[in-house]
């Protein structure tokens, strides 16, 4: 048997409402809310532990047993509480609070010897964050790190507009210099998206262990990018603007460096 919860005035959703909307309340839990049956299993796929799912009856008619371990418990709620926490519009009728994981850079394991990274410098609105970790899981890439990040990555406007890619990615954030430092030791080449001192994206060898660089549209990469690459690196353009969106931009980067190592069917 499974608790039932009627009331939008109940304690716990008051605190799931926090969990949604408030960063520090995140942080200070180590929780955060999923909302999507494609998104959960996404989620448990990519190791995240589901403390407890919350299902309204009227809405979700698949099988509970999908997502539950021995540690889940299991909460049914009136379509009145599930309207209240629901993020979209068009929803399954089944929402998931999960553990958040550290995403430390001195937790990152490569599967690959020669692995493909792609770094984000201070991205800051959840679509272009969630756009790049798309590009990133298209791209199979061994990690997907960001450099100062400004933005909480459990944002459920991120987990929604990564179609759940926030789980299926290798994720580190940290510091702009201890990514560096990151790099310098374990070898890895890195490719700086910077106008200052570039060469065309093509011209470069992206085959043996690679990092590929990319700023935000407004600021771009900071001088310590600029300074540190190995080499700048720039998407020639022949319209009367010098920049596109980061997430496209990354994809022509990161799967130029893919086309090299013969990754691309």
């Amino acid at each position: 048997m499974h608790k039932k919860i009627d009331s939008p005035q109940n304690t716990f959703i008051k605190k799931c409402l926090f969990l949604l909307d408030k960063s520090r309340e995140r942080k200070k839990t180590g929780t955060f809310i999923i909302e999507g049956e494609r998104e959960i299993m996404l989620a448990i796929k990519g190791g995240y532990s589901i403390k407890t799912i919350l299902f309204c009856s009227e809405i979700f008619f698949g099988n509970l047993t999908n997502f539950k371990t021995q540690e889940t418990e299991i909460i049914e709620v009136s379509l009145d509480v599930y309207q209240k926490l629901a993020y979209r519009s068009t929803t399954e009728g089944i929402i998931a609070i999960a553990k958040s994981k550290a995403l430390s850079l001195k937790d990152l394991k490569f599967q690959h010897k020669n692995p493909l990274i792609l770094i984000s410098e201070a991205p800051e609105k959840p679509g272009n964050i969630g756009a790049i970790l798309r590009t990133a899981d298209a791209a199979n890439v061994d990690a997907f790190i960001i450099a100062n990040p400004k933005t909480d990555l459990y944002n459920p406007n991120i987990i929604r507009s990564s179609v759940g890619c926030v789980f299926t990615n290798n994720i580190a954030t940290g510091t702009t210099e201890e990514i560096i430092d990151f790099l310098k030791i374990n070898n890895i080449s890195f490719y700086s998206a910077i106008l200052q001192e570039a060469v065309n994206y093509d011209t470069c060898d992206y085959t043996k262990p690679t990092a590929i660089v990319v700023g935000t549209e407004a600021t771009g990469l900071s001088e310590k990018w600029r300074t540190a690459s190995n080499q700048n690196i720039k998407i020639p353009m022949n319209g009367e603007i010098d920049s596109m969106n980061v997430s496209v931009a990354a994809g022509i980067l990161i799967f130029e460096a893919k086309r090299q190592r013969g990754f691309l069917s």
